[in-house]
């Protein structure tokens, strides 16, 4: 009998650590997703031209290896800038594309129409939710009257970490909201105290809900006497 008990505590004992080994592997899969926010601004006279480069690079994007999710944006209010929103694997995976054949074509098609260079900046995922499945974030199909928001946000070096918890804190409630279908937050890789809050709204009406919601106003008095510079929200539709 003492043998049976102390074989039930081995295998007991086994299938603990088994659980715990695949909760850290998919905690470590999630810590090693990698982000990628650009930023692009064409010549008012070269929007078109310059649209139609930049959405199918979209498209090459979500066909790379390693690639969980790749959005090309444009802006409601200036439609001459744009954005891309990807999410990869790995950081292996968001250099492999960078240095890939067809992102030099794109950036050779692209330059001539340009009226600034092209911002681009890494990211890690700081608050970005839970996933549908381990090593794949769920990607949103371009909707009707959707919108999405792209916010820059530069805290002051000393007051970082009491940034991040703000910034945390308002992304459980934003998620629950109706209308709400993505609110992530991204802070910098080379700038730890600068972030990006990407959301996606279901139509202006949910996003306007959302930025006089309790949470958004407590999320903005917090960070004003923190901010190193100005709340820089942009709002977009998607193109893909």
């Amino acid at each position: 009998m003492f043998r049976d008990v102390l074989r039930f505590a081995t295998l007991a004992a086994a299938a603990v650590l088994a659980l715990g080994a695949v909760g850290m592997s998919s905690a470590r899969a999630e810590e090693t997703f990698a982000y990628v926010v650009t930023y692009i601004e064409t010549m008012p006279s070269a929007e078109k031209q310059a649209a139609q480069v930049i959405d199918r690079y979209g498209a090459s994007g979500r066909e790379a290896a390693g690639n969980l999710r790749f959005q090309a944006l444009q802006r409601v209010d200036r439609p001459n800038q744009f954005a891309f929103v990807s999410a990869w694997k790995d950081q292996k995976a968001a250099e492999a594309f960078a240095s890939a054949a067809v992102t030099q074509q794109f950036r050779d098609k692209l330059t001539p129409l340009l009226s600034a260079p092209i911002d681009e900046r890494p990211y890690s995922g700081l608050e970005v939710g839970s996933t549908d499945v381990v090593g794949s974030i769920p990607s949103v199909r371009k909707t009707r009257g959707a919108v999405y928001v792209v916010t820059h946000v530069d805290i002051i070096p000393p007051k970082k970490d009491d940034g991040i918890v703000a910034l945390k804190e308002i992304s459980g409630p934003s998620r629950t909201e109706a209308g709400n279908r993505r609110y992530e937050v991204l802070q910098q890789n080379s700038r730890p105290n600068h972030f990006t809050l990407v959301e996606f709204w279901h139509n202006q009406k949910a996003l306007e809900a959302h930025e006089v919601a309790a949470h958004t106003l407590k999320l903005r008095q917090t960070l004003l006497p923190m901010g190193g510079a100005l709340f820089d929200q942009r709002l977009y539709r998607a193109m893909d």
